[in-house]
């Protein structure tokens, strides 16, 4: 695969699958996009994500920022021997969205044996930034899980 971080090649379609019946189903994220260390996925904007003021809640756009990261992550490493999940988040709101769609591009920023960091950036469909975030990913051995 060359300079990539893949371990395989990124399947959009079972990325998005892989949501299903459980929270990232639920909130209509799908995975659009790749390159060689970033990773994006949509997700709608309407009543089903917002707080009660009609614009996106701020834990929708974490939910939609961890998943691409941690999904990004585990495709990442041998699924055979490892699994990555979320342990630390930090994630800035900085502008509402009413409806339409957002965007998420994920970025891996370092990797170790243990964890990696991924930076992501969610942004309406003018491309402005909604929520910039940091999460830290913990990298765990199957044979500890």
């Amino acid at each position: 695969m060359g300079d990539t971080i893949w371990f395989a090649a990124p399947d959009l379609a079972a990325m998005t699958a892989s949501g299903g019946a459980v929270m990232p189903g639920l909130l209509g994220i799908e995975f659009c996009d790749y390159g060689d260390d970033w990773l994006a996925a949509r997700m709608p904007v309407g009543p089903d994500v917002h707080q009660p003021f009609g614009r996106l809640h701020g834990g929708a756009s974490v939910v939609l920022g961890e998943t691409v990261a941690s999904v990004g992550a585990a495709w990442t490493l041998d699924p055979a021997s490892h699994a990555a999940v979320g342990m630390e988040i930090n994630a800035n709101h900085v502008r509402p969205v009413k409806d339409g769609f957002v965007t998420c591009i994920a970025r891996r920023e370092t990797a170790g044996r243990t964890s990696q960091v991924w930076t992501w950036r969610v942004t309406d469909e003018e491309d402005r930034p909604v929520c910039i975030g940091r999460i830290t990913i913990a990298v765990i051995d199957n044979a500890r899980k």
